[in-house]
C-alpha cells in the first residue's frame, strides 16, 4: 500500500464515508489536532516516569484514537444502508470518563492543595505534559465548534473536557514525583 494518493493534491480530503472537504474544514482540524494531542501523549509516555501512567496514557492514546474516528465520520454517511454504524467500533464510553476521573482523585490525594496557579516548567517531563494539556484544550475547542455545527457523540467531548483536566493533574504529579520546583504565579500588585 502506497503512503501517497496524490489525491489532497488540490487542498481537498476525504472523510471516513469518502465525503470529500477541505483540508482547512473545521472538522478535519478537529481530529488532528486530536491526533497532535496523541503525539503528545507519547512523548510523555516515552519520559522515565511511574509506569502506572505510562499503562494510562497508552489507554487514553487507544481511546483518542477512537475520538478521532467518530469526528472523521460523515455523520450524512453515519448509518450504512443496511441501517448499522459505518464506525463499527466502541464508543467513548462514561466509565472511559469515570476513569480519569479516578486516576484525578487519586493523584489530587497525594498532591499539596493548589492555592494559586502555577506556571507551567521546572521539569522537560512537566512541560511536555503542559503542553499535552493545551493541546488538549484547543482539540477540545474545535471539536466544541464542529459539536455546534453538526452534533456528534457527547462522550467523545465530555472525555476531551475531562482529559485536560487529568494532564493538569499529572503535570503536578510529576512534578512532586520528579521533585520539580512547582512555581505559583504570584501576580504583581501595583
Amino acid at each position: 500500500m502506497k503512503i501517497y494518493t496524490k489525491t489532497g493534491d488540490k487542498g481537498t480530503t476525504a472523510l471516513f464515508g469518502g465525503t470529500r472537504v477541505p483540508k482547512h474544514h473545521i472538522r478535519i482540524d478537529s481530529y488532528g489536532t486530536v491526533d497532535e494531542l496523541n503525539s503528545h501523549l507519547g512523548l510523555i509516555r516515552d519520559q522515565d516516569i511511574n509506569q502506572h501512567y505510562k499503562e494510562l496514557l497508552m489507554v487514553v492514546q487507544d481511546k483518542l484514537f477512537t475520538v478521532g474516528a467518530i469526528l472523521a465520520t460523515d455523520p450524512e454517511k453515519a448509518i450504512l444502508k443496511n441501517g448499522k454504524e459505518r464506525l463499527n467500533i466502541e464508543k467513548i464510553k462514561a466509565t472511559d470518563i469515570e476513569l480519569l476521573e479516578q486516576e484525578m482523585d487519586e493523584m489530587n490525594a497525594a498532591l499539596p492543595p493548589m492555592t494559586h496557579f502555577v506556571l507551567p516548567g521546572g521539569h522537560q517531563t512537566v512541560s511536555f505534559c503542559h503542553i499535552a494539556r493545551c493541546v488538549c484544550r484547543r482539540a477540545e475547542r474545535l471539536a466544541s465548534a464542529l459539536n455546534d455545527l453538526e452534533p456528534f457523540e457527547a462522550n467523545a467531548l465530555r472525555y476531551l473536557n475531562r482529559l485536560s483536566d487529568y494532564l493538569f493533574v499529572l503535570a503536578r504529579k510529576l512534578s512532586s514525583d520528579l521533585q520539580a520546583n512547582e512555581i505559583k504565579w504570584i501576580p504583581e500588585k501595583y
